[in-house]
Formats: structure tokens, C-alpha cells, sequence
């Protein structure tokens, strides 16, 4: 039970840091390009390395905290996307023992998942004019390509830690 608290934990820490040090590292010039989001990448790592569920209600819980903190313009696009693509890519991607290589192409095609989402609902409701080809090219690849450098990052650590979770859970729910 404690490690689902841990996983909570360390999301609310990284959508702290998301929110305030990262903005600080990304360039002056990149500051509107790069949108890196760290919780989403943790998220897609649970639903993969645990369970499609997992990442739906973590992307959904997460995804409006995104919505209500940083974009405000319209309440639940990211809750909707994040949730979403989480559960999707838990769905196809499902395996405990899934590769490094195949946890990078879950970030990559998540990341480009949920953005191109964010972006279609947007473009829906007219507040992208942009053509997708622009907004491809000059906001969701540079953000992929962060979230990929994230993810290889934090590969082995939260693995573990996943990993421990999944183990520990049947013990935890029979007794």
C-alpha cells in the first residue's frame, strides 16, 4: 500500500519541479517551443510496467491538475489526452518485462500521442490556427525529444520501483 503512495509522491514531486526548476533550465529562446511534461513520461512508464488502468486514472488525476494549474484556456484537454494516451499505449504496449527499447518507443509515440491530441481538440475549438505540420515540427518533436532524454534518465530507477509495486501488490490485497 505504501508504494502506491510512493508513485503519487514522486508524480506530485515532479509536476512541482515540472511547474517550477524545469522553466528554468530551458533556454530563453526555446521557453515557448519546449513544454516538457515529466509526469506524463512516469505515467506511461506505470501503465506499461503495471496496468493500462494505472495510467488512465494517473493521466486523468494529473492531467487536470495540468489543466487547472498551467493551462488555463480550456479545462480538461490534457486530463482527456494524458488519460487517454496513457491507457492506449498500457494497452498495446503491456508487458512487465518490456526493453529499454521498447519503453523509448512508448515515449516517443505517447508523447507525440498526446500532444497531437491537446493539439487536434485545440484546432477543433479554434485556439491553434496553426497548420499540424508547423505545430509537429516546432513544438511537439522538441518536447519528445526532452521527454526521450527524461525517460532514458529515469529507465532503471522507476523500473525498480515499479517493479517492486507490481510485486508487492497481491500480498498487499490479500491480507
Amino acid at each position: 500500500m505504501k508504494r502506491r503512495y510512493i508513485l503519487t509522491l514522486l508524480l506530485f514531486l515532479l509536476f512541482i519541479v515540472e511547474g517550477t526548476i524545469v522553466p528554468l533550465l530551458i533556454p530563453g529562446a526555446w521557453q515557448t517551443r519546449i513544454i516538457p511534461h515529466l509526469v506524463y513520461v512516469v505515467i506511461l512508464f506505470a501503465a506499461v510496467y503495471d496496468h493500462r488502468y494505472i495510467g488512465l486514472m494517473l493521466g486523468l488525476a494529473f492531467g487536470m491538475l495540468h489543466d487547472v494549474v498551467f493551462y488555463g484556456v480550456m479545462v480538461g484537454v490534457y486530463s482527456f489526452s494524458m488519460g487517454l494516451s496513457g491507457y492506449l499505449m498500457g494497452l498495446i504496449f503491456r508487458s512487465r518485462h518490456a526493453s529499454i527499447v521498447v519503453m523509448m518507443i512508448v515515449v516517443v509515440i505517447g508523447s507525440i500521442l498526446m500532444d497531437s491530441m491537446v493539439f487536434g481538440i485545440y484546432s477543433i475549438f479554434k485556439i491553434y490556427t496553426l497548420p499540424y505540420t508547423y505545430a509537429l515540427v516546432d513544438h511537439i518533436v522538441p518536447t519528445m525529444i526532452v521527454q526521450l532524454v527524461f525517460a532514458l534518465a529515469i529507465y532503471v530507477p522507476l523500473r525498480r520501483q515499479i517493479e517492486k509495486l507490481v510485486k508487492r501488490r497481491p500480498k498487499e490485497e490479500t491480507a
